[in-house]
């Protein structure tokens, strides 16, 4: 299943109620490309989802769009956090219309997996069969899988089994996620693993490569005290969605965008060797409490700790001198400027 969850929607409506669903404009989205988006909830009570006070963000989503069917009828993926799947799915399910989306929770189904760094495709590019991918993929996928752009989405079969491959991932660096039939994983991994350039690696490092890249994470730094624009997610919200502001909680949304907000996501820097972790509260100098950490650990590719927070607007400049306080422990650090390390991402 791995840490992500997946969901097919298709229909001839699927791209109008998408949009009323996702913050980001799905109906300029090109066949064979992918967004990055949030799905947003209300400040109702909404009991048939079991949202009691319901958040502002549900959970950070990618989009991605595939051919349409013969009928000329529209199909999507959108690939959630496993740990908010069900809840996402209910919310979804319980404002489906009555016609022209139908949507699948392929999540026990499938499977996916990620391959991300500078050698997926070998040591230099013209090298592409030696690398990771190399094993699985014959030469004419390859060369389509090197050419595609970042968020790029390819649609193909190996060995005749269905294979979805996009140019997407959450570490910061350039690599792909594949999508397989669930009983097809094992022999992926497998063939992937008897390249020499790949390891196996967990949600672990995932985690310590995502905080240097500055990506936010659900539970963390986004979950159901937060906004976009507090997240500095602001771009998720393009303009034609803030003019046509289907989205759900889209005038608060909105509104903080115009007068700003109070406390926004911050870099955070310790000044010593000791990582800042998750929960510690942030105060000045004179000890005012201005915020808290929501992720923090050792950068290995920096060679220092690193962490996101929140802090108040008014404590946002770069180098701002503050203690971090946590277990009866107080830290020295600084705000700090994310990303830690540069985005190396596929450039078109």
């Amino acid at each position: 299943m791995s840490h992500m969850g997946r969901v097919a929607i298709e229909g001839n409506k699927a791209v109008e109620w998408l949009e009323s669903m996702l913050t980001r404009q799905v109906s300029d989205l090109p066949v064979g490309r992918a967004r990055y988006t949030l799905i947003t909830g209300v400040a109702a009570t909404d009991d048939s989802v079991d949202l009691d006070g319901a958040p502002v963000i549900l959970d950070d989503a990618l989009v991605t769009r595939l051919a349409d069917h013969m009928d000329g009828s529209q199909r999507f993926i959108l690939v959630v956090n496993a740990s908010n799947r069900q809840r996402v799915v209910r919310w979804l399910e319980a404002r489906l219309p009555s016609e022209g989306v139908t949507m699948k929770d392929t999540t026990v189904e499938s499977a996916m997996i990620a391959v991300q760094g500078p050698r997926v495709f070998g040591h230099k590019t013209e090298h592409v069969l030696e690398g990771p991918l190399g094993s699985v993929f014959g030469e004419k996928i390859l060369q389509e899988l090197a050419a595609l752009p970042n968020y790029g989405v390819l649609e193909t079969q190996v060995s005749g089994e269905p294979v979805v491959v996009s140019r997407t991932g959450y570490t910061g660096e350039d690599g792909f996620e594949v999508i397989v039939r669930a009983e097809n994983a094992l022999q992926l991994a497998k063939l992937l693993l008897s390249n020499q350039d790949l390891y196996p690696c967990g949600l672990g490092a995932r985690d310590s490569l995502r905080l240097e890249a500055g990506l936010c994470l659900y539970g963390h730094e986004l979950n159901e005290t937060t906004t976009p624009i507090e997240a500095r997610l602001a771009w998720t919200i393009p303009k034609r969605r803030r003019d046509d502001m289907r989205f759900a909680g889209a005038e608060t949304i909105l509104s903080q965008r115009s007068n700003g907000a109070s406390k926004l996501r911050v870099g955070i820097i310790s000044l010593s060797k000791r990582p800042i972790r998750e929960d510690a509260v942030l105060r000045t100098a004179n000890g005012d409490e201005i915020g808290h950490i929501t992720s923090g650990g050792f950068g290995p590719s920096c060679g220092h700790p690193v962490a996101m927070g929140y802090a108040s607007a008014a404590y946002l400049d770069d180098q701002q001198p503050l203690i971090a306080h946590a277990r009866g422990k107080e830290f020295p650090c600084r705000v700090a400027t994310i990303p830690f390390t540069p985005h190396n991402y596929k450039r078109t």
